[in-house]
């Protein structure tokens, strides 16, 4: 057995191997202990190897996915080697090879490789978030990227510089990436697989074969780079189903002008679809969900991952928001309907790649059901927005389909197949007439089983049933003896401890009548099965369009469910690069603070390019240019003031907006932005040597190196992880750089008031600030945005609020007093730190010892010194010198 252990486990490679043994999956040696210590089960040992013995534990077949999910979980990949044969047809097969039937091995094999990114089943997959697979690779300088989700068969391909690589990968948020081995920027965490896999002529070979077609042309142009990266992604498909595709839909083409672009940096910083911890709740998409079906949730936590660069894209999503919106009936009576939808996406990806089960042709039947009805009842309603009659062909043309899976199944299919009972009586009489044997069988034996007591008198006799024995008699230990005669009628099979087992002839006739209707019961039940399989995978494009429409209208009605909850507004897209959000409110503080019973401050944001008659030489307020002319703010004010939420809270706006959803502001009006920045809060990335300020450093040279003018940017304290002087340096030069070079509407959060005098040179800037007020020694903040510069940053006041100590807090003003006086006196910030006891210390020190010396020296007469005395106290002098 350890041979052919061995042998599997070498084709498995760094995956743990499952090794299959009765009713149980096996792990041996390395795997054993890798999977314990995941799993928290006890680890044995068999038998020994090398002299040592064999480290082992494992887990049920029944309940291998829960296992399976864990191990996935923490990042490990998984070889199913499973029997191929039956201890049976093993005997046969050594007898025909002339061995000996009792030391026959059963024959097993590794049937499928379980990774992250090829999960289909629902116990390992998460029902609201996409499962992706993606594959990378580069040809002449171009990065091909192909990503698929096996558990829908959605299949994207896409083509960017090295450089947007990151951004793209952020975006489709893949379990799994696969690249070439032999490719030196592949990503840290990818799967290498050979080179040869990436071969871009290959890739369009496999795809043609996948899809049966000659040519890809009506699929799209597609560029040698994404051809590469299909070839690899279905041949690592086809090596973790050993041979097996799953479920792919056409390629579809991402072009990189058609959604907003966002970087890694700023998705984690504006905490879209998970929280900076990795929690769904307390994301944006955890607050914005109010979908009812599972594939409608994952379409959303897309949309907001790539909201739309196109503004009729954009208007189209609006407009079917804005019709469920505006009719709450019609609203309510939509999402109950999609309320009992299953998820007929993935149950079909399930069937497609021989993984289902009769609990997903059910789920397949109820799902085209409720979307025929659904299609009979919107369709029939009045000046219905163009989207939606672009979805409703997809809601229907499966009647005859429908109608076959409801005969044949009962209501509610079980997941599993092997026991049989999930054909409905009446869709097959011969079935029926097996079914009815079967039962006429068992009566009999129950009727034998009475007539079996009566005659022996022994009231405690049964007839019972096993997987070894089959049918049986029992009866107590104590009658055993009355049934061994040789008259009675019964064989002995077996005595156990309280008991004695029988066998008759009349038993043994109707036991095999029931097996044997019951084996050809099954039999006929699994040919339906097959064959209502292979009805739905002959229509399941057409069955993954309706799926994918239930999907968009569930998006579009959620929506309109959270604007109605929150009071949102629709905005209005513009191709100008403007901004006027007017009541903007954070989504998620917001929700947190409704909670809590608390109200969230709203506040207006205007940004416009200056007006053509506008020039530099203009006399300028002192304050700076209003908003109703500026492209970038200036945002001074205290910590905890809301400068932050502010930033993040107009960045949302802007990203709900262009994903087709209302926003949470009395109004708004956006200008298309073709990439979002947010450069907010701190963080460090120390396992690539990297420290808080360098990481800083690094996402503001990414915004510099690629925000255009339609652009949005949000940065917060730039350059506040160096020396005041390096900092201030780097944030007005930050500043001009984005008016003058990138021109980007940007809002710009710093404590630096020197900044201030930017307003006297940069046209299209202007001054505001988070407002604050001190009350009887404490600090009240207001959490609005107001005009003009902030006078101070109220650091010791928060400070205060945030509980340092008083005596602290009392010395700092002490501080803060001087160094505002040596500022003004100098103009220089370190001015006047000399008068203080902390850094005047050494000087009085050094005056002290003077003194003394002093004092010393003159008491001395010198002329009644002896020669000796004066050189000892020449010693004396010098050694005090020394030791001062």
């Amino acid at each position: 057995m350890m041979e052919q252990y061995h042998a599997l486990k070498a084709q498995a490679g760094e995956c743990l191997l499952f090794y299959r043994m009765g009713d149980f999956f096996e792990l041996f040696f390395d795997d054993a202990k890798v999977a314990a210590g995941v799993l928290d089960i006890a680890l044995t040992s068999r038998g020994e190897s090398g002299g040592e013995s064999v480290p082992m534990c494992g887990v049920p077949v029944h309940a291998a996915d829960g296992y399976l999910a864990r191990l996935i979980r923490a990042g490990h990949r998984v070889a199913i080697a499973e029997q191929v044969e039956t201890p049976d047809e093993a005997k046969a097969r050594a007898k025909a090879e002339g061995k000996p039937s009792s030391k026959v091995l059963v024959a097993r094999e590794i049937i499928r490789f379980v990774t992250a990114g090829t999960l289909t089943e629902d116990a390992l997959l998460e029902p609201r978030r996409a499962n992706r697979l993606a594959a990378v690779c580069e040809v002449r300088g171009s990065v091909g990227i192909a990503a698929c989700d096996i558990s829908t068969g959605r299949l994207e391909l896409e083509e960017c510089g090295p450089d947007g690589l990151a951004t793209a990968l952020s975006r489709l948020g893949a379990r799994e990436i696969v690249a070439p081995e032999d490719w030196e920027p592949a990503p840290a965490d990818a799967t290498l697989r050979p080179p040869s896999d990436f071969a871009s002529e290959r890739g369009r070979q496999r795809l043609q074969e996948l899809h049966q077609v000659a040519t890809l042309d009506a699929f799209g142009d597609f560029g040698r780079a994404m051809l590469a990266a299909a070839g690899g992604l279905l041949a690592y498909l086809e090596h973790a189903g050993r041979g097996t595709m799953p479920f792919l839909l056409p390629p579809t083409i991402n072009a990189t002008d058609a959604t907003m672009a966002i970087d890694e940096a700023s998705r984690t910083s504006l905490e879209i679809t998970a929280t900076q911890s990795g929690e769904r709740a307390g994301s944006l998409l955890g607050t914005v969900d109010r979908c009812v079906t599972s594939a409608g949730a994952r379409l959303l936590a897309e949309d907001l991952s790539a909201p739309l660069a196109r503004k009729t894209e954009i208007e189209a999503r609006l407009a079917l928001v804005r019709f469920f919106h505006e009719d709450p009936i019609l609203r309510g009576d939509v999402r109950l309907a999609l309320r009992a939808i299953p998820d007929v996406a993935r149950a079909l990806a399930r069937l497609v790649a021989d993984r289902g089960s009769p609990r997903d042709l059910g789920q397949v039947r109820d799902g085209l059901a409720q979307a025929r009805d659904l299609h009979g009842s919107l369709s029939r309603l009045p000046d219905r927005p163009a989207l939606l009659d672009t979805l409703l062909p997809d809601l229907t043309g499966h009647g005859a389909l429908v109608d076959e899976l409801s005969r044949a199944l009962v209501p509610s299919p079980p997941t599993e197949r092997q026991s049989g009972g999930y054909i409905a009586s009446g869709y097959d009489h011969a079935l029926d007439a097996l079914r009815e044997t079967s039962g006429n069988a068992r009566r009999a034996i129950a009727a034998m089983e009475a007539r079996y007591r009566q005659e022996t008198g022994i009231s405690a006799l049964k007839i019972k049933h096993n997987g070894v024995l089959g049918y049986f008699i029992e009866v107590p230990a104590r009658h055993g003896d009355a049934l061994m005669k040789p008259d009675s009628g019964f064989t002995h099979r077996q005595t156990m401890a309280n008991a004695v087992r029988f066998n008759s002839v009349h038993l043994h006739e109707e036991a095999s009548r029931i097996a044997e209707a019951g084996g050809h019961a099954l039999a006929a039940e699994e040919a339906h099965f097959e064959a209502l399989v292979e009805a739905v995978v002959t229509a399941r494009e057409a069955i993954a369009r309706t799926a994918d429409a239930l999907a968009r209208i569930d998006v579009a009605a959620a929506l309109a469910e959270r604007a109605a909850e929150g009071d949102w507004c629709a905005p209005v897209i513009e191709d100008a690069p403007c901004l006027e959000i007017v009541g903007g409110r954070h989504p998620v503080v917001e929700a947190a603070l409704t909670k809590a019973g608390e109200r969230f401050v709203p506040n207006d944001c205007v940004l416009n390019l200056p007006d053509g008659g506008l020039h530099r030489a203009q006399a300028l307020p002192e304050q700076g240019r209003t908003g109703a002319t500026s492209r970038l703010w200036l945002i001074g004010g205290p910590n905890m003031g809301g400068k932050s939420t502010f930033l993040r809270a107009n960045a949302l706006i802007v990203l709900l907006a262009q994903a087709g959803s209302y926003v949470p502001a009395t109004s708004a009006r956006i200008g298309l932005v073709d990439r979002l920045f947010s450069r907010v809060g701190a963080s460090d990335n120390l396992a690539r040597g990297r420290s808080t300020f360098m990481v800083e450093m690094v996402e503001t040279a990414t915004i510099l190196a690629q925000a255009t003018t339609r652009s949005f940017v949000i940065l917060d304290e730039v350059g506040r992880g160096t020396s005041t002087y390096d900092g201030l340096a780097l944030a007005w030069a930050v500043a001009e750089a984005i008016h003058e070079k990138n021109r980007s509407r940007c809002l710009f959060a710093t404590h630096y008031h020197e900044l201030a005098r930017l307003a006297e040179s940069c046209d299209a800037l202007s001054l505001h600030h988070v407002r604050a007020r001190e009350w009887r020694g404490d600090l009240v903040l207001l959490h609005e945005v107001a005009e003009g510069p902030a006078d101070r940053s109220y650091g010791l006041a928060v400070a205060k609020l945030a509980g340092v100590p008083g005596a602290v807090i009392d010395r700092a003003s002490t501080i803060l007093a001087k160094l505002e006086k040596g500022r003004e006196e100098t103009g220089g910030l370190a001015s006047g730190l000399g008068d203080l006891p902390l850094f005047s210390a050494a000087a009085q020190a050094q005056q002290e010892e003077c003194d003394t010396l002093r004092d010393r020296l003159s008491g001395l007469d010198i002329d009644a010194l002896s020669p000796r005395e004066a050189l000892d106290l020449l010693y004396d002098l010098k050694r005090e010198a020394g030791e001062s």
